[in-house]
């Protein structure tokens, strides 16, 4: 089965989409990084919880619309911000 060459394709597939995830993800991590900049230089909080709400609705949405379940989506969103906040924390004790 591992010589399989759908197997072998799919699992191509598979690598290419991690590889750009990953490329897309550190993308929006350096346009976060800046966001924090600018929250710092006017005095704004590091979360924002009106923009995440806005954003994990927003989500959800797309998700279902991808035939995605709408739950991993909103986890997944959840875990980046939690991350994108603890950067602008660290930005703003600077």
């Amino acid at each position: 089965m591992q010589s399989d060459p759908e197997l072998v394709a799919l699992r191509g597939s598979i690598d290419n989409l991690d590889a750009a995830i990953i490329c897309l993800l550190a993308e929006r991590f350096k346009i976060t990084q800046r966001v924090g900049l600018l929250k710092k230089q006017h005095g704004l909080a590091a979360a924002d919880p009106e923009r995440e709400d806005q954003q994990i609705a927003r989500l959800r949405q797309l998700a279902a619309s991808a035939n995605l379940d709408p739950e991993f989506a909103e986890k997944w969103l959840t875990f980046v911000v939690a991350e994108v906040v603890r950067h602008h924390e660290a930005i703003a004790a600077e």
